[in-house]
């Protein structure tokens, strides 16, 4: 029996160095490919020249084609021809691309917006006004933005490239635009100089920059103010939350009374004698 097996111990000795090669040749791939990876996203930390917006993707391609060059080596192991793996590799990706056109959209997207730089890392913009925050990271294939109520938003890297992008932090400083309402019969100009003193007090308002209240708007049942100021944008929110405090405190100080949407509840009772006592009227109207 030994002789009938021993012509095959050479090819099987073969394959199990070959196989065990490749196995360790696969683990060393992956784990090196997982430890450039986070070399190449720990230089955000290390270096302040690098470009952290780039990094997440950066480190994603080269991870990805560690790998593929490891699967490579791999299947060499066994003898498979690297020329003809190459070629149906490429076969295969044309095929794959056919498949996957979404997803090679995001990768495409994600180049040109690294490329282009509307938007980078830390950065609070609106995306297609249904997206707001600040951007965590732009990855190969999807955008991460984190709301400002902490929740993280993860969005295609084509949705955001096709969308109107808004970024907040390009400029050093924000216009507040604040509409205030007045019932007519009001004193408009005393409203006017009691809130354009309410701005020259605040601190955050920049004063070398045009700052005024002025009429904007007519309506039904109340005139428009609108407040114009610039601060800087790293307060923009807070400024704005105690400007329209300022606002309703200093007009009500003054006697103002502002006008707000009043709900008045009729009960059924006085709904019903109401209605009476109108028809009642109609009647005698109608008599005479």
């Amino acid at each position: 029996m030994f002789e009938t097996i021993s012509p095959y111990i050479p090819l099987l000795e073969k394959f199990v160095i070959d196989f065990v090669s490749a196995i360790v040749i696969l683990i060393l791939g992956w784990a090196i490919s997982n430890l450039v990876c986070r070399a190449i996203r720990r230089l955000g930390h290390t270096k302040r020249k690098v470009d952290t917006t780039a990094l997440p993707m950066i480190s994603s391609f080269v991870q990805w084609i560690i790998r593929i060059l490891t699967i490579v080596v791999v299947l060499s192991q066994f003898g498979v021809q690297t020329a003809s793996l190459i070629a149906a590799l490429g076969a295969a990706g044309v095929a794959i691309g056919l498949a996957l056109q979404g997803t090679l959209q995001n990768i495409a997207a994600g180049i040109m917006l690294l490329s282009l730089r509307p938007l980078a890392q830390g950065e609070y913009v609106s995306i297609g006004g249904n997206y707001e925050g600040t951007v965590e990271e732009i990855g190969l294939f999807l955008t991460s933005i984190k709301q400002a109520n902490g929740i993280l938003l993860t969005i295609p890297n084509s949705t955001v490239w096709n969308s109107t992008i808004i970024n907040f932090s390009r400029n050093a400083n924000r216009r507040i635009d604040l509409p205030v309402a007045l019932h007519y019969g009001e004193d408009t100009e005393e409203a006017i100089a009691l809130l354009k003193r309410l701005l020259e007090r605040n601190e955050q308002v920049i004063k070398d920059l045009p700052y005024s209240v002025y009429v904007n708007e007519y309506r039904e049942n109340s005139l428009v103010l609108n407040l114009r100021a610039w601060v800087p944008a790293a307060v923009y929110f807070d400024e704005l939350s105690k400007i329209m405090l300022g606002v309703r405190k200093t007009l009500e100080a003054a006697g103002f009374d502002l006008p707000f949407t009043r709900v008045e509840h009729i009960s059924a009772a006085h709904a019903k004698q109401d209605l009476e006592n109108a028809l009642a009227d109609e009647s005698e109207q109608t008599g005479q």
